[in-house]
């Protein structure tokens, strides 16, 4: 695979994601001629990470870069693409990435038609905005999208993913919506999940519930990723309906803000155990009437 030539690259903009990716490609020997920084916070990070690199306005920061690197929220991106597009500050030759996972190339297409190469390159992990986000880059996966028979933008893609330190995992444009959900669906839904069991847990005098949820659930994430659907266990997987109804009457009192998650992972979950042929068919349906119908003293 070639390696792309030395780049020099703008930023827009230095927020956790683009800091760390402005960063990365710093460390693999490109220069870093510009960002933009809007906050205090997105100010201090850019000093941090990407020192001595000027901060100027977005049609700037663009114009002066052969890698014009948008790490900009979901919904920002398209308006921004075409407020750049309509200052002139996409030009042929250059190459557009943004980082989002929701868009592949489409939303780049203003860049597009100004001659730049347009990728999506979204890293699959959360970003702190510190330095160490960059070692974690080295186990990280990156979903690249670039036009469907342009066999050169996917080369580009994915060394720009390997010089950052990650794996490039291509992903065609019309992948990109499910693929996006799906990894909001674990990650972001994973991260309320802890949060809810840890303030239950508080809730209920546990003085340390983090220490006591770690070993737990650290094992439930392995084996579920080792092992699929024959990771599941609990009442539901064993068809427990007595202890499930307590479940249901507990959180009713107490948490009733959570019953309703609750609830709903519950039934996916005899889903998915009667499906592996873990849950007989009598127990996943009296759990699926009780979670669907039946309340503590209804």
């Amino acid at each position: 695979m070639n390696r792309p030539a030395r780049l020099a690259v703008g930023v827009v903009s230095a927020g956790r994601v683009g800091s760390v990716l402005g960063a990365a490609l710093a460390r693999a020997g490109h220069s870093v001629v510009a960002a933009s920084a809007v906050s205090d916070a997105s100010v201090r990070r850019a000093e941090r990470l990407l020192p001595g690199v000027p901060l100027r306005p977005p049609d700037e920061v663009a114009s002066s870069a052969d890698l014009v690197l948008l790490a900009l929220p979901d919904d920002v991106l398209a308006p921004m693409v075409a407020g750049l597009a309509n200052a002139g500050a996409f030009r042929a030759g250059q190459i557009v990435v943004h980082t989002c996972g929701a868009h592949g190339i489409g939303v780049l297409r203003p860049a597009a038609e100004a001659g730049a190469l347009p990728l999506a390159l979204h890293p699959v992990m959360t970003f702190t905005g510190a330095p160490e986000d960059l070692q974690r880059l080295d186990s990280c996966a990156v979903g690249v999208t670039a036009a469907d028979d342009d066999d050169a933008a996917w080369n580009v893609g994915e060394a720009l993913t390997m010089e950052m330190g990650a794996e490039p995992v291509r992903l065609p444009e019309a992948a990109r919506p499910l693929y996006h959900a799906s990894l909001a669906h674990g990650a972001n839904h994973l991260a309320t999940l802890v949060a809810d069991c840890v303030e239950l847990l508080r809730r209920n005098g546990v003085r340390e519930p983090e220490r006591l949820l770690a070993p737990l659930l650290s094992a439930a994430l392995d084996n579920a990723l080792r092992h699929g659907d024959r990771a599941l266990t609990g009442p539901v997987a064993r068809g427990d309906v007595g202890t499930v109804r307590t479940h249901l009457r507990v959180l009713e009192e107490q948490a009733p803000e959570v019953r309703p998650a609750y609830t709903a992972l519950a039934r996916r979950t005899a889903a998915r155990a009667s499906e592996a042929g873990l849950l007989g068919s009598d127990a996943a349906r009296e759990i699926t009437d009780l979670l669907d119908n039946g309340r503590e003293g209804t």
